[in-house]
């Protein structure tokens, strides 16, 4: 699914993220990717830029992806499953 459904009780940003990780998981985004643009979202989702901002947010926290200031956000390289243990 890579529709946002604005009559969805989950939040559009919520929304967003799970479609993002989903094309994640599936290797759409392989690690390393740099995700599109917070810009090129908005106009592929019909979503606001603090939308972008929220749903990146969680895949942040999640460890899913890495955001790098002028850069952009990147797939982290080892998914948070996979990471050898201190």
């Amino acid at each position: 699914m890579d529709k946002i459904n604005p009559d969805s009780p989950q939040y559009v940003y919520e929304q967003l993220a799970s479609i993002l990780e989903a094309k994640i998981t599936s290797g759409e985004y392989p690690p390393g990717t740099r995700l599109p643009g917070e810009l090129a979202m908005t106009h592929h989702y019909g979503v606001g830029p603090g939308t972008v901002r929220r749903a990146l947010a969680i895949l942040r926290d999640a460890g899913l992806v890495v955001t790098r200031p002028a850069r952009g956000s990147f797939v982290a390289d080892e998914p948070p499953g996979e990471r050898p243990s201190p």
